[in-house]
C-alpha cells in the first residue's frame, strides 16, 4: 500500500493534468467554432456549383466531358488521406488509417495530408508519393487548389484509374463519420423528372465548355471541403477525448483523496493508541 507522501504526490500530480486537460479542451471548443463557420460559409458555394453542373447536364453529350471516365490503362488508385497534425483527439487519426487501409492494393499511391497519417501509413510501407502538412495549419483555398490540380492532371494523364478522399466527416462535436469518397472520374446523377421542370436557356459558350471548367472547380471544392470537415473533426475529437479525460482524472483524484483520507485517519488513530498505551503503563509503573 503507498504511504501518505506517495499519495499526496500522485493527487498533485492528476491535479496538474486535469488543469491541462480542461486547457485544452476549452482551446478545442474555441477552434472549433471557427472551424463550423468556415465549414458552413463553404456549403452555400458547395450547394450552387452542383446544381449549376446539374442545371446543364440535360442533352449533353457524355463523351464531351472529361474526367468522366478513367484514362489509365491500368488500374491503379490513389487515395487522399486527410488526418491531423497532433494527437490527444481520441481515435480520430486511428479510424482514418482503417479506413484507408480497406482501399490500399499493392500498387495504390498515397497523398498524405496531415502528419500522423503520414506516420502510420510509413510504418506500413504505403507508398506515399507527396504529403502535406501546413494546410492544415492554415487551410487557404490556393492551397487546396494546388494540391486538387495536381490530382487533376495526373488522372488526365492516365496515372491513376480512381481517386478517393478518406477523412473524417463532421456530424457534431461529438460524432465524426470516416467516409471515402470517390471524387474521380466524376459520378453524375441526374433527376430525369427534375431535367423536365427545367426551362430552356441560351448559354454562352456552349454547355460542354461551360461543364469542363465546373468540373474541375467542384473537385477543388469537394478537396477544401473535405479538409474544413477534417479540421473542425478534429477539433471535436479533441474536446471530446479531454472533456473524457477531465471527468476520468476527477474521478481518481476523488478516490486517491478518499485513500489518503482513510490512511491519514488510520495513522493518527494508532498514534492516539500508542499515547494511550504509553499513558496506561505509565500509570502501572
Amino acid at each position: 500500500m503507498s504511504n501518505l507522501k506517495e499519495i499526496r504526490s500522485r493527487i498533485s500530480s492528476i491535479s496538474s493534468t486535469m488543469k491541462i486537460t480542461s486547457a485544452m479542451k476549452m482551446v478545442s471548443a474555441a477552434k472549433l467554432k471557427k472551424a463550423q463557420d468556415s465549414m458552413q460559409n463553404i456549403k452555400p458555394y458547395s450547394m450552387a456549383l452542383q446544381n449549376s453542373i446539374q442545371n446543364l447536364l440535360p442533352n449533353i453529350n457524355i463523351s464531351d466531358i472529361k474526367l468522366l471516365s478513367s484514362f489509365s490503362v491500368e488500374d491503379k488508385t490513389l487515395i487522399v488521406s486527410i488526418s491531423s497534425n497532433r494527437g490527444l483527439c481520441g481515435g480520430f487519426n486511428a479510424n482514418v488509417f482503417k479506413k484507408a487501409k480497406g482501399y490500399i492494393k499493392a500498387n495504390t499511391e498515397i497523398i498524405s495530408i496531415g502528419k500522423k497519417s503520414t506516420e502510420n501509413l510509413n510504418r506500413h510501407g504505403a507508398n506515399i508519393i507527396t504529403k502535406e502538412i501546413d494546410i492544415l495549419d492554415k487551410p487557404t483555398v490556393k492551397g487546396s487548389r494546388e494540391i486538387s490540380k495536381f490530382i487533376i492532371e495526373g488522372f488526365l494523364q492516365g496515372k491513376w484509374s480512381e481517386v478517393f478522399l478518406v477523412y473524417n466527416q463532421f456530424k457534431n462535436a461529438a460524432t465524426q463519420n470516416t467516409v471515402a469518397e470517390k471524387i474521380l472520374p466524376i459520378t453524375i446523377k441526374t433527376n430525369k423528372e427534375d431535367s423536365l421542370e427545367r426551362k430552356d436557356y441560351i448559354f454562352e459558350p456552349d454547355k460542354s465548355e461551360i461543364i469542363n471548367n465546373l468540373i474541375p472547380q467542384q473537385i477543388h471544392t469537394q478537396l477544401f471541403e473535405a479538409i474544413l470537415n477534417s479540421i473542425a473533426s478534429e477539433h471535436g475529437a479533441r474536446m471530446t477525448a479531454m472533456h473524457k479525460a477531465t471527468d476520468n482524472a476527477e474521478e481518481l483524484k476523488q478516490g486517491l483523496t478518499l485513500t489518503y483520507n482513510r490512511q491519514r485517519q488510520a495513522a493518527i488513530t494508532n498514534e492516539i493508541l500508542e499515547i494511550v498505551a504509553g499513558a496506561e503503563a505509565l500509570k502501572g509503573a
